[in-house]
């Protein structure tokens, strides 16, 4: 892949929907959040015409204080998926990518790179007229890390109004596989972080 990636994510849309492009502008994700289900299932498509499908992603459970998200590809086979460590990611956000099934020791780690603008964030968004524009200050940036704490990819907030706007930057040498895995996850972590802009 041509990195770094940019990640666009409409904030105000019936269904959440995020497009992530490659360096030359060219597609390389579409999200398209399927809205009133009880668990969430989040369709991935290799661009906006919704030709291709890349994948599923499905909550193992209702509640997704630490629910695991599993990845199926268009045959329905399984190649990974993530989970949020809920005590941890009360300071600082954190999750991990597992490669097959949630039973599995993880294989990447994200986390929040700063528990100073997380809680500026959340000071900000309480107050009313300032809440709606934290999103343009407050910019929040995510290492993602292997099992041997290498860090591989960084996903980094851009400042923007009534949209959400990304950078992902690779770092280190990773499978096509691992990459897709990683990208997944990450879409997959923006959605449940949305609140934060």
């Amino acid at each position: 892949m041509n990195y770094p990636l940019q990640l666009k994510k409409k904030i105000i849309a019936v269904a959440p929907q995020i497009y992530v492009t490659d360096a030359d502008g060219n597609p390389v994700l579409y999200v398209k959040q399927k809205i009133f289900k009880l668990k969430e299932h989040v369709e991935v498509f290799t661009d906006n015409t919704r030709e291709n499908k890349l994948c599923d992603i499905h909550a193992n459970k209702v509640i997704d204080w630490s629910a695991a998200y599993n990845f199926t590809n268009a045959e329905g086979n399984g190649f990974g998926g993530i989970r949020r460590k809920g005590m941890r990611s009360l300071w600082r956000a954190h999750y991990e990518i597992y490669p097959e099934d949630a039973a599995q020791p993880a294989e990447f780690s994200i986390r929040e790179e700063s528990v100073m603008v997380r809680l500026l964030d959340n000071v900000l968004s309480g107050i009313p007229l300032i809440g709606g524009f934290t999103g343009y200050f407050t910019n929040p940036s995510y290492i993602i890390t292997d099992s041997n704490g290498s860090e591989v990819m960084r996903l980094k907030k851009k400042p923007a109004f009534l949209e959400g706007k990304f950078s992902i930057e690779s770092l280190a040498e990773l499978g096509s596989q691992q990459q897709i895995r990683i990208l997944v996850g990450l879409l997959m972590m923006t959605l449940l972080e949305q609140h934060r802009g």
